[in-house]
């Protein structure tokens, strides 16, 4: 079961941890490029306050975007923006999302994301803590995945190898960090198991696209590769 009061308080944390970071860029800073090919740090940090708006959309039971170049565009035209309105915006969005949050609500009910996907009220505030933690790595400015609090890391490994599974393009595939502890994921051919191994915050890095797994120890077959987020 998802406790979406412990994730909204794990938002709250990652949330001021952002702010942090984003309120020592200036703005040559924020024009630099992130981590994400085509993205600055301004897109980043635009793409996080519309996310923002967007879960709170899907709170509401309202179109998560109005559409699919709706949402690029606010990130294209919001990415030159200075750092002092950039974090202005991060803020006050992110205060947008908490109050809604905040708000009586069941938070058992099935709630409908960006293209038709669906999923508990309960989870939404995980997947804000999702943008939060990764984007915050991807701004570039010394938040690595090292940092990332271990709770979320081991749960998001644990969302991330549920996403792929039974994807027939991905193969069967069982992962393993240092601690023993497992994961399967992946729907190909059975018999033509691929084991990955490593350290919990590579095992994340490679399912997330943020590392190109190059650490991880293979077996069974190629490192598999893994859809775009």
């Amino acid at each position: 079961m998802m406790d979406h009061a412990h994730d909204l308080g794990a938002v709250r944390g990652a949330t001021e941890r952002l702010l942090d970071a984003a309120g020592e860029l200036d703005n040559a800073s924020v024009a630099k490029a992130s981590r994400l090919p085509g993205w600055t740090r301004g897109h980043v940090l635009a793409h996080l306050s519309r996310n923002a708006d967007a879960l709170g959309n899907v709170l509401r039971g309202l179109p998560m975007y109005a559409s699919s170049e709706t949402r690029d565009a606010d990130i294209a035209d919001g990415a030159s923006r200075s750092a002092a309105e950039q974090l202005t915006d991060l803020r006050e969005s992110a205060g947008r999302f908490l109050a809604v949050a905040a708000e009586p609500a069941d938070w058992s009910r099935t709630v409908t994301l960006r293209n038709g996907v669906t999923d508990s009220a309960a989870r939404v505030p995980f997947r804000r803590w999702v943008e939060l933690e990764l984007h915050h790595v991807d701004l570039d400015v010394g938040y690595e995945l090292e940092d990332l609090p271990a709770e979320f890391v081991t749960r998001e490994i644990a969302f991330l190898t549920e996403r792929f599974l039974g994807d027939q393009e991905v193969p069967a595939t069982a992962l393993t960090d240092r601690d023993g502890r497992t994961w399967s994921t992946g729907g190909g051919p059975p018999g033509a198991l691929v084991t990955v191994q490593g350290s919990a915050v590579e095992l994340l890095g490679w399912l997330c696209g943020r590392r190109d797994g190059s650490s991880l120890t293979v077996a069974g077959g190629p490192l598999p590769a893994l859809p775009p987020l």
